[in-house]
């Protein structure tokens, strides 16, 4: 198997559950953080929504721009901006060619580079970071009355 289809293959592999994750945030407890210092459950999910789009935009650019998007004001505008979003993210990362995904190609954060590195390095990076948000977000799920999905297993929420 190849670099690129190793990665979609994992990139399609953990999308439904960022997705059921996404879901189970209560909307009327969306701005619970555990630290002043954290992010909102709501700040998360759009964290981890952005990734996509910014990863996809810029391999097909050439170059990765950092948006500061903040977040919807609702949970719902969220999980819809994912549903709307990660089909046609998806169907553009296949049919990017490999020199795509093989170039150096630069992150930049307000015009300024941060740093540069292949394509593949981008996209691993960025799927490693939404599923690490994924994982903190699902810390979140009980403390605000919620469920915690299945993720890669049984969950005392719902067992097999």
């Amino acid at each position: 198997m190849d670099q690129k289809s190793l990665f979609l293959k994992f990139w399609e592999k953990e999308a439904p559950a960022t997705r059921k994750v996404i879901s189970r945030i209560p909307q009327e407890k969306s701005n619970y953080k555990p630290d002043p210092k954290s992010r909102n459950a709501r700040e998360i999910a759009w964290l981890m929504v952005v990734e996509e789009k910014v990863l996809v935009d810029g391999l097909e650019k050439g170059a990765l721009d950092w948006p500061d998007m903040p977040a919807p004001a609702t949970v719902k505008e969220i999980l819809d901006a994912y549903d709307r979003w990660h089909d046609d993210l998806t169907k553009r990362l296949h049919r990017l060619d490999h020199a795509a995904w093989e170039k150096q190609i630069p992150f930049l954060y307000q015009g300024q580079e941060v740093m540069k590195d292949t394509g593949y390095e981008f996209g691993w990076g960025f799927l490693f970071d939404q599923i690490h948000h994924r994982g903190q977000l699902s810390t979140y799920l009980r403390p605000m009355g919620s469920t915690v999905p299945q993720i890669y297993g049984p969950s005392a929420d719902e067992p097999v």
